[in-house]
């Protein structure tokens, strides 16, 4: 069994999952399952808190993560995009080497089991629309407009 920890305060609420090899899940929603307080699930939480602060833009944890070989190269692609940036479907197909397959790319942002760690927030259509979003398109609004707010915070960092 894997251990948890539930963060109800956190984009509506959030449940953390750790694998054997580092964090396996961000689930939107609690979790009714036994919470834990691991070392790698508090610095979970430690980052996600950053992250929703605009303190953190990058997240720097140990992932265990599975999915096809396609899934992993387009999660790969997704954690590529620049905090506070979009891509749209077509630019990932693109970088995975795959210019038509914009709906798998789609099916593959559906399975990211990291949302936020693995910001598949930040793809959109291709018409600059928002697009869907497993969490839902409030909660996607939201994180695209966190890193909006907060993008002067890397620009300052970065000069």
């Amino acid at each position: 069994m894997s251990a948890i920890r539930c963060l109800p305060d956190l984009f509506g609420g959030i449940t953390l999952v750790e694998g054997t090899r580092g964090l396996r899940g961000v689930q939107f929603g609690l979790s009714s399952e036994a919470v834990a307080s691991t070392p790698l699930l508090m610095e979970a939480e430690r980052q996600l808190r950053e992250y929703a602060a605009g303190l953190r833009f990058q997240f720097e944890l140990e992932l265990d993560i599975a999915g096809t070989a396609f899934q992993l190269e387009v999660w790969r692609a997704l954690s590529g995009i620049p905090y506070a940036e979009t891509r749209s479907y077509r630019d990932i197909a693109l970088a995975v080497n795959r210019p038509r397959g914009f709906q798998a790319i789609g099916q593959a942002n559906t399975g990211n089991p990291l949302p936020i760690v693995i910001p598949c927030h930040r793809v959109i259509n291709a018409d600059g629309s928002t697009g869907g979003y497993g969490g839902g398109l409030d909660r996607k609004k939201t994180l695209l407009a966190l890193e909006q707010q907060h993008a002067y915070r890397l620009r300052e960092t970065a000069a």
